[in-house]
């Protein structure tokens, strides 16, 4: 059976056209001829269906619609993340080079390298599914991490029915977005920024044209004017990269009336910032970060990266970005708008204010909050 499995492998590797079930069936009988049983060649073909067709052995985790990572560190240790939380699954992979060879094929899916030469890498595939790969010896074995994008459709009453909120703090989100206010929806990873921003734009008025950048297509608010622009990494010889800074460019030309960044994570925060600066009111974008009192620190190394300086950042983002709502994912993998912060100085300096708190309530500055968005 092994003799047989490693020739089909070599026949489909030196082989042209596309690894479909039906190319790896034709490769399995020519290989196999009338010298096995027909339950030998059906494992055969089984077990090269989960090598070059899809994922492999973790396409059921990926197909499960409750499943947001799936995680290999070793052949025999693969993890899922997704509603209740991370755990370890059953599935075991045969030896390390099969892991490798798992991590290669879906590496030269997303137009990447993955080799000796350049042990690591990080791709998209098709599905809105994010690819990172490290061989050894950077990491002991082939480390594989999937994370599956689910589209971001909920609007602000189903978060309010899930009980991200209640229903007077949705309230304060629409009276936000009505204000024409810049926002950033802050929180870890998996924290449900995505999902919060979405909703948000859901609320934004339909005679309004909203311009998406993003890295994949997640946002798919419920709203007639949406304009999605995608970036698109450099393909194995380097070229053709179309980054975030590009798009941000690109949507300034597109008539937007409100620009959104899906998530700001390097140089394209300069270009937002001196949008929302020039006319481009009730902005928004998705920011890591632990909390509100992280932003600004957060925004300068961000700026840094694109030439903009401590002070000109500072300068830009007092007038920008108005207000941060910071979301949270609990140990049993709920997640709830934990904080609303307003953006302000203090000791000539940046900082988020904290105006309310899921587990306090209004504080101080909740007054100036209402007075920004004209909510009592």
């Amino acid at each position: 059976m092994s003799d047989l499995v490693e020739r089909v492998r070599l026949r489909l590797a030196n082989g042209s056209g596309d690894l479909t079930s039906a190319a790896v069936a034709e490769a399995v009988r020519g290989e196999a001829g009338g010298v096995l049983g027909d339950e030998d060649v059906q494992r055969a073909l089984a077990v090269l269906r989960q090598e070059f067709v899809g994922a492999g052995l973790l396409e059921p985790l990926l197909r499960d619609p409750d499943t947001t990572d799936v995680l290999v560190t070793a052949p025999d240790q693969v993890w899922v993340d997704g509603v209740g939380g991370l755990r370890r699954t059953g599935i075991c992979f045969p030896d390390e080079p099969a892991v490798r060879r798992l991590a290669q094929r879906l590496s030269a899916v997303a137009g990447r390298r993955l080799d000796d030469a350049a042990p690591y890498v990080d791709g998209w595939l098709p599905g809105a599914v994010r690819l990172h790969a490290v061989l050894p010896p950077i990491a002991p074995s082939t480390c594989l991490s999937l994370r599956v994008l689910r589209p971001a459709a909920h609007d602000l009453a189903a978060l309010q029915a899930c009980g991200t909120f209640d229903g007077p703090t949705a309230e304060l989100l629409r009276a936000i977005v009505r204000a024409r206010q810049a926002f950033l929806v802050v929180g870890g990873t998996g924290s449900g920024k995505t999902t919060l921003l979405a909703a948000l734009l859901g609320c934004v008025p339909h005679h309004e044209r909203v311009v998406c950048v993003e890295d994949a297509g997640e946002l798919r608010p419920d709203h007639p004017q949406v304009v999605r622009l995608l970036a698109r990494g450099p393909n194995v010889e380097g070229a053709g990269e179309v980054t975030l800074r590009d798009l941000v460019r690109q949507a300034l030309r597109m008539r937007p009336d409100r620009i959104v960044v899906g998530e700001v994570r390097g140089a394209e925060v300069c270009e937002l910032l001196s949008a929302l600066n020039t006319g481009h009111d009730g902005g928004a974008g998705t920011l890591h970060a632990n909390s509100p009192a992280e932003v600004p620190a957060r925004l300068e190394a961000l700026a840094a990266s694109g030439g903009l300086d401590r002070a000109a950042l500072h300068s830009q983002l007092a007038a920008a970005v108005k207000v941060v709502l910071h979301v949270r994912r609990a140990a049993d993998g709920t997640r709830h708008l934990a904080e609303v912060g307003v953006l302000g100085h203090r000791d000539g300096r940046p900082a988020v204010v904290p105006a309310w708190r899921r587990d306090i309530g209004w504080q101080e500055a909740g007054g100036e909050l209402k007075s920004l968005v004209g909510w009592t």
